[in-house]
């Protein structure tokens, strides 16, 4: 007997959902998937180009270290002494090298300035791993001058050591017996700045030495006298100290002579010749005279 239209669609609906109810399972046994989710920018600002990789930063070059117009270098290249080359850094801020021809190497070290030759004789296949240094001969385009009362006046490069007001004094050979401890700086551009070494020794206040720049003059001046004579050991021009007094001056001369009175002092000021005794304070200028004894 053949099944009716309605037992078949009963038995379709019932294989149906058996179907069913395997998928369902075999999804529920299935592991789960990883979604993956891209959230949008905020703004094309706070998307990074490259991940990992940051900028070149340039590193400084003091204007002490750096090469200048002017200046004197030495360049070599190892294996190869027929490019030792000897040049001046012309207005251009360029030398002249063989081979490569002119090269900028103003405002850089010389140290910059060795790897740029050395670039320069790789990129041509002049020099197979060229090492290149060079060295600089005599600096011309930093230079201060010292005058005054100093053991070796002239002018003096500046570099990171030599780069302090009392770092040049000390290089110019100190200050001499005749000079003061007042000092006067003058920039190129006309400024004036003095300088009390004794006070800011005194007091420790180092601020006042300060950093020198290229172009800069250095005066020291003369130390205020006294100038002692007559009868005393050894008469001359003596620098005046703070509160010096009479008896001080005479002690410089080194004292009154046996054939000398302390009665008959006289100082000479400003044209006018005054009695003195042994307690009075010097003035700048003053002329001490020691008088002989009459017994």
């Amino acid at each position: 007997m053949k099944p009716t239209f309605s037992r078949i669609s009963r038995y379709s609906a019932i294989a149906g959902f058996a179907a069913f109810a395997a998928y369902v399972g075999m999804a529920l046994a299935a592991p789960p998937v990883a979604t993956l989710k891209v959230a949008a920018p905020a703004s094309s600002a706070a998307v990074p180009t490259q991940v990992g990789i940051q900028s070149p930063v340039a590193t400084p070059v003091s204007s002490l270290d750096a090469l200048g117009q002017g200046d004197m270098v030495r360049v070599t290249v190892f294996r190869n002494p027929e490019l030792t080359t000897e040049a001046r850094i012309s207005e251009r801020g360029t030398i002249l090298f063989p081979m490569i021809g002119e090269v900028n190497i103003v405002g850089l070290t010389p140290s910059q300035a060795g790897q740029q030759i050395a670039d320069k004789l790789r990129s041509g296949k002049y020099v197979v791993n060229p090492e290149v240094t060079v060295s600089l001969g005599q600096v011309n385009s930093r230079q201060v001058s010292i005058l005054g009362n100093v053991t070796k006046p002239g002018r003096y490069p500046l570099d990171s050591q030599n780069v302090r007001l009392t770092d040049l004094i000390a290089t110019a050979g100190g200050i001499t017996a005749a000079g003061s401890n007042q000092v006067t700086i003058v920039s190129p551009n006309g400024n004036k700045s003095d300088v009390d070494l004794a006070s800011m020794f005194r007091s420790g206040d180092l601020s006042k030495n300060i950093a020198l720049s290229p172009g800069d003059t250095v005066y020291v001046h003369k130390a205020p006298m006294v100038y002692v004579y007559g009868e005393v050991q050894k008469g001359g021009a003596y620098p005046i100290e703070p509160s010096m007094t009479v008896m001080q001056a005479i002690a410089l001369g080194g004292g009154i002579t046996p054939r000398g009175t302390q009665r008959g002092i006289k100082i000479t000021r400003a044209g006018n010749a005054v009695n003195a005794s042994l307690g009075d304070p010097v003035q700048p200028d003053d002329v001490i005279y020691v008088k002989e004894s009459l017994f």
